[in-house]
């Protein structure tokens, strides 16, 4: 088929933005910019803080529990179909990476702003993943690409072969969830037992694998864009160190002291990656990056939250990207260099206590974000606002642009001193002890730094 009449047949005009909160707002902005008509949708929660459905407002799709709401299939088709939209843009989270509902779209007739659900089964199973970026070329970490058997003998043998410490993880996991690091022999049968055990009541299915556990690494992403005519392309890379609890806090692009040649060289596996599992849209490939090494881990088959560091550095709109790649439209290869032209930091702004991490719903009585040269700000929120408690508490995100890392740095400071919110708590303390955090300033901090630091304490100055 070719590429025109491809494009002809999955032309679209309304987009039915199937999210909630800051990237159901930034969807919207991008489809209204491409002359795209967006149909926001809403739990009861979010309605009630919405313009009315004749003023324009959202689709009411359920009660706020979100399992009957924003993950209920059915209810998003319907809504897809009684408003007209032709398209589902899933946003993240949510049902942004089931298979089952982008194969659903499709058989209703609709365009799923995404992947095809061949390749987000692949790439949602860890032990599938591995077996095809093995197959690419692309390096993964110490460890063989199969289900590890049920003979206790053969683990404590593979484990012996990869060397200690290892890592067992569910082969469906994700969120940091479904895994255990192993340090001894003495430690394996209880740790794969209980992972397993872990991994059929969090997953659904009990196969594990084993890889090496790395000491002291970074967490490196790169950035893919693929369409459906066999183009793909990675688009820069950021680092996402700074996590607490496997939850990333702060992310910056480019990723600090890589060298360009060997990022490239990875970039350019990562692409490879996708055209031989026929991947469309945006990717993300994650990277555990220790002693000037890459170590796959898994790809993230959707937009990622920290997108827009990569949209300021690399001069790219992802979310028009993806709509321009889902109405089968080829991407210009030639505008993608992969090189980043300054650097950029994004702050994710939660609604919680800054201590003891506790989610703050409430009503926000004031919401004041800085404005000027290289400052962003993605948020849904402004004054009387309330945020409710059955969803992620991220409220905003903070970005910043310049043309370098220390100058971001600097801006960055400036934004967040300027930023106010009031009626609820939120971590803009310690965005700002990030901020003042002289390892962090000197650039690649491990991924066990932030936890560190709130554990140790941030130094006095901070």
């Amino acid at each position: 088929m070719s590429g025109k009449s491809l494009a002809s047949e999955r032309r679209f005009s309304s987009v039915l933005i199937a999210n909630r909160g800051e990237i159901a707002a930034r969807v919207k902005r991008a489809c209204l910019e491409m002359g795209l008509t967006p149909v926001p949708i809403a739990s009861q929660a979010d309605a009630a803080e919405a313009p009315s459905l004749a003023e324009g407002g959202p689709l009411c799709i359920g009660p706020s529990t979100a399992s009957k709401s924003y993950l209920n299939q059915a209810a998003v088709i319907l809504a897809a179909r009684v408003s007209g939209a032709g398209a589902v843009h899933p946003g993240y989270g949510f049902l942004s990476e089931n298979a089952d509902f982008a194969a659903a779209l499709e058989k209703a007739g609709l365009v799923f702003i995404g992947p095809p659900a061949s390749a987000i089964r692949i790439m949602g199973d860890k032990i599938a993943a591995k077996r095809a970026m093995l197959a690419a070329g692309v390096p993964c970490v110490p460890g063989p690409g199969e289900p590890l058997p049920d003979d206790a003998g053969v683990i404590a043998a593979l484990a012996e072969e990869i060397g200690y410490p290892v890592i067992i993880k569910a082969a469906g996991g994700g969120g940091g969830r479904g895994m255990r690091v192993v340090r001894s022999s003495a430690e394996i049968a209880e740790a794969v037992s209980l992972t397993r055990e872990e991994a059929r009541r969090a997953f659904g299915k009990p196969e594990l694998y084993m890889e090496k556990f790395l000491e002291k690494p970074r967490h490196v992403e790169f950035q893919v864009l693929c369409d459906e005519h066999g183009n793909a392309v990675w688009v820069g890379h950021r680092d996402c160190s700074l996590q607490r609890r496997h939850q990333k806090v702060v992310e910056e692009a480019p990723a600090p002291g890589i060298d360009p040649a060997l990022a490239a060289a990875t970039g350019e596996r990562c692409a490879e990656a996708c055209r031989q599992i026929g991947y469309r849209g945006v990717g993300t490939f994650e990277f555990l990056y220790e002693n000037g090494a890459f170590f796959f881990i898994e790809m993230n088959t959707r937009l990622q939250v920290e997108h827009p560091v990569t949209e300021e550095t690399a001069g790219v709109d992802l979310v028009h990207e993806q709509l321009k790649v889902a109405q089968g439209e080829a991407i210009d290869i030639a505008a993608f260099s992969g090189t980043a032209s300054g650097h950029a930091f994004e702050c994710r702004i939660n609604a919680e206590d800054p201590e003891s991490f506790a989610a703050s719903p409430g009503r926000i009585t004031l919401a004041r974000f800085p404005e000027g040269p290289g400052i962003r700000v993605d948020t849904h929120v402004s004054d009387g606002y309330r945020v409710p408690a059955y969803y992620d508490s991220l409220i905003a995100k903070l970005i910043v642009h310049a043309p370098t890392r220390e100058e971001a740095i600097t801006l960055m400071r400036k934004a967040l001193a300027e930023t106010r919110i009031e009626g609820i708590s939120t971590n803009l303390p310690l965005h700002v002890k990030i901020f003042n955090d002289p390892d962090f300033v000197a650039g690649a901090v491990t991924i066990h730094h932030l936890e560190k630091r709130l554990k140790e304490g941030f130094p006095a100055h901070a």
